[in-house]
């Protein structure tokens, strides 16, 4: 699928919603999704790779997941850690109304999927989790990467899973060079050609 369909606001074709069957946080769920997101017919290699690797997120506070789509990371992120309250931005407005409507539909009143302006700037995140966009182009990934990350509450840990053949490596040497003295990356772990970059904020 071209990326002019998921990295729009407004996909080009009409909605023509369907039911996805898959498993979130353990056990099968019934979900919705349409065209025009990315990864619409399950969850992407990425996103797996991130879900199996990472580790809980923090119980309360604010989560975020960027570039949500139809909200597996989201979805995820709200059933481990009901008490906390999880950000789901995207760019697409399809991939936040499916978002919502999945966490609706799962009982998470936890998960608030909206664009990324709608987030109170004010807003620090314990855990961000995110399977980041890398085909909007580097500027572009940096921009928004420069946006969340420095969002961090002291002691929180954002992880991403990028392909290695996508620049994994040039991405981990940029943010170490890019963001403020009191944040860490590392590299955890890497599983099916993806690799997960774990950044830490000093507490």
């Amino acid at each position: 699928m071209g990326t002019e369909h998921y990295f729009s606001p407004q996909p080009g074709k009409p909605e023509v919603r369907r039911t996805l069957e898959v498993e979130l946080d353990g056990r099968p769920r019934q979900l919705q999704t349409a065209g025009g997101i990315f990864s619409p017919d399950g969850v992407d290699k990425g996103t797996a790779v991130l879900l199996a690797e990472v580790p809980p997120p923090a119980p309360a506070g604010n989560l975020l997941d960027i570039g949500c789509g139809w909200g597996p990371i989201a979805l995820t992120m709200g059933l481990k850690s009901p008490g906390a309250t999880v950000w789901a931005v995207d760019v697409n407005e399809r991939s936040i109304a499916l978002t919502n409507d999945n966490a609706a539909s799962l009982g998470l009143d936890n998960v608030r999927a909206c664009l990324p302006e709608e987030v109170d700037p004010s807003l620090q995140f314990e855990t961000i989790w995110s399977n980041p966009p890398i085909r909007i182009g580097k500027s572009e990934l940096h921009e928004l990467l420069l946006l969340w990350l420095p969002r961090l509450a002291p002691g929180g840990t954002a992880w991403l899973v990028v392909q290695k053949n996508l620049g994994s490596d040039s991405l981990q040497r940029w943010l170490s060079g890019e963001l403020p003295p009191d944040y860490s990356i590392s590299r955890e772990s890497t599983a099916k050609a993806f690799r997960v970059l774990c950044v830490q904020r000093a507490g």
